[in-house]
């Protein structure tokens, strides 16, 4: 029988597996990253050349009311000087130019610059995502695994039809199932805003006009990730690993912790990379509803009067915040997952 070589150099170490693992990680962020800007070049590009043959009058927006009013040589004059006549591919190089400056030009619809806008904008929208998202990743972790470890109980039947029916529901419609419900029947929370009529915005009552949004917000997310979770752990369940745990005699929380939930995890972050641009499009539709002053009544308005500076960042920015997050996600899953390919 020939001897086997067990010598430390008879193979790969594990601190050079791990180093090879890192370096393939960062290769595919490196190649991520650079595919980033050509997306972002026909994104740009391609929303200015749509403005271009968009049926929408920007002069409309810009003019409201006076449109009617307004006589055919001031039009023409007010295009001219807006530039409103000019090649899409003009006013894109333009504004390219002010974007590498630092400029990103005034907001037609707000008549603010645009950076201002986004700073008054902005941190609402990370305030009512954030949160909900953090509501929906526990409130699915825990309810996924409760009912993949229970599979086929009354909580498994309970939760998995209650997702399947959440799923075939937009956002705008849970939330004005919400406000009347809790805002005009029980008269519990406020319909909309950011404060009551006249009020200054504390903590107080910006938390008590957020309670609608982010449940409405979070609870719209939660189907795929909860379903996501207790089809993970189901499977773990049958694992030769999971099995072997339970013939030892190791206690069930045991096993759930150290074994079934962290194979489950790798999926679940990838369900909420790839779920990423739903939750912009949830935002958006609950911002609207519930007249949360965050980047969605920008995002509308800007489309709406193609107010090209601001709609231009909006969409260049939604589209970069969904391509770093989907990154961001595959990171996480090739370092919780050593078998996951770094190729993609």
């Amino acid at each position: 029988m020939t001897a086997v070589d067990v010598r430390p150099d008879a193979g790969p170490t594990r601190g050079h597996r791990d180093n090879s693992r890192r370096k393939a990680i960062l290769t595919m962020v490196g190649r991520r990253v650079l595919f980033i800007v050509p997306v972002i070049a026909v994104v740009s590009a391609g929303l200015f050349a749509a403005a271009a043959i968009s049926p929408f009058d920007p002069l409309v927006g810009y003019l409201g009311t006076r449109y009617m009013t307004t006589s055919d040589a001031d039009k023409a004059l007010i295009a001219d000087q807006m530039g409103f006549d000019n090649p899409w591919y003009s006013t894109y190089w333009n504004w390219l130019q002010g974007v590498f400056t630092g400029d990103l030009g005034i907001s037609r619809s707000f008549n603010q610059p645009v950076s201002q806008v986004i700073f008054e904008r902005l941190p609402w929208t990370l305030l009512l995502v954030g949160i909900s998202l953090l509501i929906a990743i526990f409130a699915s972790l825990t309810l996924g695994v409760l009912a993949g470890i229970r599979s086929g109980g009354f909580l498994d039947k309970t939760v998995s039809g209650l997702s399947v029916v959440v799923q075939g529901l937009p956002p705008f419609v849970l939330s004005l199932g919400a406000i009347a419900l809790f805002a005009l029947t029980l008269g519990w929370l406020p319909v909309a805003g950011l404060t009551d009529g006249g009020a200054d915005p504390t903590p107080a009552q910006v938390i008590r006009h957020l309670v609608l949004p982010v449940t409405v917000l979070a609870i719209s997310q939660m189907p795929w990730l909860l379903l996501a979770v207790r089809e993970s752990v189901v499977g773990s369940k049958s694992e030769g690993f999971v099995a072997g745990a339970v013939a030892r005699g190791i206690p069930t929380p045991t096993i759930t912790k150290r074994h079934i939930l962290p194979t489950s995890l790798a999926p679940f972050v990838n369900i909420v990379g790839v779920r990423l641009p739903e939750l912009i499009v949830g935002a958006v539709l609950v911002e609207e509803v519930f007249s949360w002053p965050g980047i969605a009544g920008a995002i509308v308005s800007s489309a709406r009067d193609l107010d090209m500076a601001l709609l231009a960042f909006l969409t260049v920015g939604t589209t970069l915040t969904v391509m770093l997050g989907s990154l961001l996600a595959d990171v996480l899953v090739a370092v919780l997952d050593p078998r996951v390919s770094t190729d993609g």
